[in-house]
């Protein structure tokens, strides 16, 4: 088989991001704002019965980090799996596998937007309500995107805080809170069908994903063969612990109450620490969501900057602020598109959307790491080669398939539709594109 050399890293980057680094890099992107609310879904689907999903999810991810892990070792460009998705299958197929980032990275951030204004609600009962609850989004967005468009080191800088806010107050509640687990709330009932736990496993995802984000400076990353499968095995580990042991601290602390619980954590808190547990976790998780939510508005209108200095958008999209050196069009035209799937979606329906685009992208990634192995493409250093290596992609893809299944044909057309309006994007403006090139 002939061996196939990766594109050379960029120049320019420097090589300086470790194991421990990428680690804490993508645990701080994957503890986002799901974990404080999906419990209570999770337990009204599915009961006492409910660590399945969450198993159910680490092997979903465990195949899936598998394969990005050896992609990764084999790709060492910026860009993570939009990198190594064009470098198997070529220019089209990446462009799609960009695009199917940014629809992630948009409903994603669109869902915990609507989970920030909930927290804010329970600490301010006065901004509750609809009207309330539409002018908080709308400053928050137009706050956010004045930070953002002002340079990036303002933006960088209000994420800085947004780790601790959400870790401290989540180990917290894990060790105190098992004190005041009642073992009774913790009994199994039942075993869920497998549609309820493909249905609930989806919104769950919700909770795993983010790994797509963490390994976009790929270029940064060294010793990728050696650096990003260790970093993922890590990660993955620390935030299946974590997400499992809140869980039944939860569920044994709340029992039936969980399901209608809006802030499942904050509640249990307050039973297990008192009302001051209570604020302590609303006031974590506000803070983390706000600094998720500034993070990926930083971070998602630079996709729609690049789509439109590459020219499949109108060239204004790519404007660059001629002060602030910033693409202030790009993030304009993002924060509204948020703002108004904020206010019109409910958190589920925006997650499940993005878990949707994010399950095709993985998909795309599994199949890529076993293009990039039969072609035998290196970028520095023997790749890192995935256990059971002829299996593992296809065992990946099946997992992602009866994950899918519960989707509807809604939620297929919303997605699809956004596909297919990209893949006419791409022809339509690719006689331009050649003039340009």
């Amino acid at each position: 088989m002939t061996r196939h050399d990766a594109p050379a890293p960029e120049r320019g980057l420097v090589r300086a991001v470790g194991v421990w680094a990428l680690a804490a890099s993508i645990v701080n992107i994957t503890v986002g704002g799901g974990i404080f609310r999906l419990p209570a879904a999770v337990g009204s689907a599915l009961g006492t019965a409910a660590p399945l999903a969450y198993l159910v999810c680490a092997l979903a991810m465990g195949l899936i980090v598998l394969c990005f892990a050896e992609a990764g070792s084999r790709v060492a460009l910026t860009g993570g799996p939009y990198a190594y998705v064009e470098v198997a299958f070529g220019p089209f197929v990446g462009f799609l596998a960009g695009v199917l980032l940014w629809i992630v990275g948009t409903f994603a951030l669109a869902a915990v937007s609507t989970l920030f204004a909930d927290a804010v609600g329970a600490l301010v009962p006065a901004l509750a309500g609809r009207a309330a609850r539409t002018i908080l989004l709308a400053a928050t967005f137009a706050i956010l995107a004045a930070v953002n468009v002002r340079g990036v080191r303002q933006g960088t800088t209000v994420n800085v805080v947004s780790t601790v806010a959400k870790l401290l107050p989540l180990l917290l509640l894990l060790v105190a809170g098992a004190f005041a687990v009642k073992a009774g709330n913790l009994a199994w009932t039942g075993a869920p069908s497998t549609g309820a736990l493909a249905r609930t496993s989806v919104l769950l995802i919700f909770a795993f994903a983010g790994i797509e984000t963490a390994l976009v400076p790929s270029g940064e990353v060294r010793d990728v063969a050696r650096t990003i499968p260790r970093a993922i095995a890590l990660a993955m580990v620390a935030v299946t612990v974590l997400y499992v042991g809140l869980h039944l601290v939860v569920q044994g602390i709340l029992g039936g109450a969980l399901a209608n619980s809006a802030t499942p954590l904050a509640d249990a808190a307050a039973v297990a620490l008192g009302p001051w547990g209570r604020a302590l976790i609303l006031v974590g998780a506000a803070v983390s969501m706000f600094g998720y939510v500034s993070g990926m508005t930083l971070a998602v209108p630079r996709a729609l900057f690049a789509l439109g200095r590459d020219g499949f958008l109108p060239r204004a999209v790519a404007a660059v602020h001629p002060r602030w050196h910033t693409p202030w069009v790009a993030i304009a035209v993002q924060a509204v598109i948020v703002f108004v799937l904020a206010v019109t979606s409910g958190f589920e329906k925006l997650a499940i959307l993005a878990n949707l685009s994010t399950l095709l992208l993985y998909a795309a990634c599994c199949v890529a790491a076993w293009q990039l192995r039969r072609r035998d493409v290196r970028a520095d250093g023997i790749p890192f080669r995935v256990p059971a290596a002829a299996v593992v992609p296809w065992l990946a893809l099946a997992v992602i398939a009866f994950l899918l299944k519960s989707i509807t044909l809604n939620e297929w057309a919303v997605v699809g539709g956004v596909i297919a309006a990209a893949c006419v994007l791409y022809f339509v403006t690719l006689p331009a594109r050649r003039r340009r090139a």
